[in-house]
């Protein structure tokens, strides 16, 4: 069933781009900066989170500008992910009434919109990569399988919140909590030694705490992903993948009397 699905999907790809690009397209309309905020907003945030932690709190890591600037891109790319894809079908409940095709191609679409978002973020990153002159390493060759983890799971939690939001509004708001309580427990703005010991296994529960400290590894300090990491990352995203797409399929076919 998951095989002929992902056959109909693909079907669609051309589909699942268009309403991608369109969306990206539709975000910066009227916009009289356009584009280039998907620049200013990563590094606005850059500038107050640095000022105030390390001239005021004196945190001390190396490559903190790009230490932070890359927590603060990762974490936003799950997070813009999962909100968009979250409103993906409340958001088009004329089409989803009248006509039928594969309702999860517009969540794959709205996680690829926030891909297009965050690569424009991630030219400001490699900007201050050179600018630094952070040496580059073999070790990048395991950032595109890190990226892919990050995707999938996005993509399985924007799959759950935009079927369970259908029915329960209130999910939109559990999650906007969540995602504020998550910012500041994922090691964004510290080291994962910053808390304390009892609490690090906790903290690595998360798979998103563990692509972005493995994104930093080997991006920022030319170091290889533990394997561990990796491992637990994989099965992670195909975790989050299977629940979104069970809770999505089951939920799929009351959406139109629903919405």
């Amino acid at each position: 069933m998951i095989v002929k699905r992902m056959k109909e999907i693909y079907d669609y790809r051309n589909l699942i781009w268009q309403l991608a690009w369109s969306e990206f397209k539709l975000r910066y309309k009227n916009s009289i900066l356009g584009y280039f905020w998907s620049l200013l907003e990563p590094m606005l945030m850059l500038v107050v989170l640095y000022f105030i932690f390390s001239n005021l709190m004196r945190v001390q890591v190396e490559y903190y500008q790009l230490f932070l600037l890359l927590g603060i891109v990762l974490w936003g790319f799950m997070s813009r992910a999962t909100t968009i894809g979250m409103f993906s079908i409340v958001g088009r409940a004329s089409i989803v009434k009248k006509i039928y095709f594969p309702r999860d191609i517009f969540v794959i679409s709205s996680c690829i919109t926030a891909l297009l978002m965050s690569i424009f973020e991630s030219l400001i990153f490699i900007v201050f990569m050179v600018f630094f002159k952070v040496p580059v390493s073999i070790n990048l060759v395991y950032v595109p399988l890190i990226l892919i983890f990050l995707f999938v799971i996005s993509l399985g939690l924007s799959l759950a919140l935009a079927a369970l939001n259908v029915f329960y509004r209130d999910v939109q708001f559990i999650w906007q909590v969540l995602l504020q309580i998550g910012y500041f427990a994922t090691p964004i703005l510290y080291t994962l030694d910053a808390f304390p010991k009892n609490l690090q296994r906790f903290i690595l529960l998360n798979p998103i705490a563990r692509v972005i400290i493995s994104a930093r590894d080997t991006i920022i300090y030319s170091s290889p992903a533990k394997t561990e990491d990796l491992l637990f990352m994989f099965l992670s995203s195909i975790v989050f993948l299977l629940v979104g797409y069970i809770i999505f399929s089951r939920l799929e076919p009351r959406f139109a009397e629903e919405i």
